[in-house]
């Protein structure tokens, strides 16, 4: 106790009364505005995520927490006396030397401004960009940052989104599977069709409405082939993807559909009937 209070006597010994109060007085200040800010921010969080989006509550949430942070710099400063007027044309000078020397910075920084205005995609959106494809987890001034599906993180610049086409998968409700099917050449496509309208009724992940629609694509030259079309809610396309090949499947095997595979006719001039070719696995071995 005697060593605090000698601690204290030798503080004050070269601190007026005066600078004693205002350190006092801002820390007090900070000790009551940091609180104050991030519980703003949390408010902000809270209300955006449930009004409109966790994007906005993102974007809400960092703009309260800088302004917040200029306030109590800029109350701070003033407190202790200090001019704004050579900090603001310093940093102007600065500014421009930093302008200069980062262009690129500062075209991120204007396309990041244009990606949230125009708002192409959002928080927990699955965009692809080129080759990449993943969940979004910021859209910050300078880069938009991914997860992809093997749990990688990428960080792609905002000038880079904004000369790029970007795709976004699940910007609307709802997403279309589309898949080609392939039969043999002596199949009934009625029937063909009828089984795939059967498959996608009883699959529990397709929607009716859209109906699903299956279009005759191509002869191969050991195959028909049909596109079958199937719609499912976005969270539910995976799962679509994954069980209607299954039944589509096993629909034709109870059913004798043949799903071909590449083979070759050989013909001796006739048009219909093949040239047999028969293989002598005895005699092929006394050769070799």
């Amino acid at each position: 106790m005697a060593l605090l209070q000698e601690s204290l006597f030798d503080i004050s010994a070269y601190l007026s009364k005066d600078t004693i109060r205002l350190l006092i007085r801002i820390a007090i200040f900070l000790a009551i505005s940091f609180p104050i800010l991030f519980t703003l921010r949390g408010w902000a969080h809270k209300y955006f995520e449930k009004k409109y989006s966790s994007h906005y509550s993102m974007l809400a949430g960092k703009l309260i927490l800088y302004v917040g942070l200029t306030l109590i710099v800029v109350t701070v400063m003033g407190q202790l006396g200090i001019s704004l007027a050579p900090l603001l044309g310093a940093a102007g000078i600065v500014g421009v030397a930093i302008g200069f020397a980062s262009q690129t910075s500062v075209s991120n920084i204007i396309s990041g401004l244009f990606l949230i205005a125009e708002g192409p995609f959002k928080v927990d959106d699955i965009i692809t960009v080129k080759n990449t494809t993943g969940v979004v987890l910021s859209i910050d001034i300078l880069s938009v940052k991914l997860r992809t599906f093997n749990n990688q993180f990428v960080r792609i610049p905002n000038e880079t989104l904004i000369k790029t086409e970007v795709t976004n998968i699940t910007r609307f409700p709802i997403r279309r599977l589309s898949t080609t099917i392939s039969v043999a050449h002596k199949e009934n496509i009625g029937e063909v069709r009828d089984i795939l309208m059967e498959v996608a009724e009883k699959n529990e992940y397709a929607l009716l409405e859209p109906e699903p629609v299956i279009t005759f694509d191509t002869i191969q030259p050991s195959s028909i082939d049909l596109v079958f079309k199937v719609w499912a809610q976005v969270a539910e396309y995976i799962s679509l993807k994954n069980t209607i090949h299954e039944e589509i499947k096993v629909a034709f095997d109870e059913a004798g559909v043949e799903i071909p595979f590449p083979h070759i006719s050989l013909y001796a001039g006739e048009a219909t009937n093949p040239l047999p070719v028969r293989l002598e696995g005895e005699s092929f071995k006394s050769d070799k």
